[in-house]
């Protein structure tokens, strides 16, 4: 038995009850040879409409590809579905042996409601409307996605669509995919060379132009 993923299983359910059906709790196993079903453990799972054997969001990639020493927890974000609920949201990295990252624990609270209420509160008492914050990250419910996500946001990084784009524009774009571990998603090379209109020897080529 793993002690610490049942443990942590513990501590997932206690933080469910504690705080309701409105709070998702997602365990992340990063041991996993397969990361494209990540999720072994879930809380409340509609909030996201994910269940055990669903993908990895942008955050889980990401942490595959940074050291270890680098990362630290990142606590009361802000996310959003893909059915447009904002969560507000904490991702805590879990070490084993090492100081390696075994797992990721998430705590995803739908606070959609809540943000309307304080919407409405504000209009009354605000004399000026209240600045608008960065776009909350999109949670995903699989791979496949995860990936259109990545890509997407590939795209609005450039600024044009792909029949505009320059060899430089597509780098860029590619760049992108690569830092944040798109590459990482099985056959995803498959989907970006028919995606940006290049044959996957140029796409190759491309990620290697991205890393100098």
């Amino acid at each position: 038995m793993n002690n610490s993923l049942e443990l942590l299983k513990q501590v997932a359910h206690g933080l469910a009850i504690q705080f309701g059906r409105d709070c998702e709790v997602v365990i992340h196993d990063l041991k996993r040879n397969d990361l494209d079903t990540s999720v072994v453990y879930i809380e409340n799972g509609h909030v996201t409409n994910r269940s055990i054997g669903a993908g990895p969001s942008s955050v889980v990639l990401a942490t595959k590809l940074k050291n270890p020493d680098q990362l630290s927890d990142h606590l009361g974000y802000l996310t959003r579905t893909a059915e447009g609920k904002i969560l507000k949201s904490s991702t805590m990295y879990i070490r084993g042996a090492g100081r390696s990252i075994d797992y990721i624990l998430s705590i995803n609270y739908d606070i959609t409601g809540l943000m309307a209420s304080s919407a409405s509160l504000q209009a009354l008492v605000s004399p000026e409307p209240a600045d608008q914050d960065e776009e909350p990250a999109k949670i995903t419910h699989n791979v496949n996605d995860l990936l259109d996500s990545l890509i997407e946001q590939s795209v609005a990084l450039v600024g044009k669509p792909v029949p505009l784009m320059s060899k430089d524009d597509k780098v860029a774009a590619i760049r992108f995919l690569n830092d944040t571990g798109a590459f990482l998603i099985t056959k995803s090379g498959d989907k970006v060379s028919q995606y940006f209109g290049i044959s996957k020897y140029t796409l190759y080529s491309y990620i290697g132009e991205s890393k100098e």
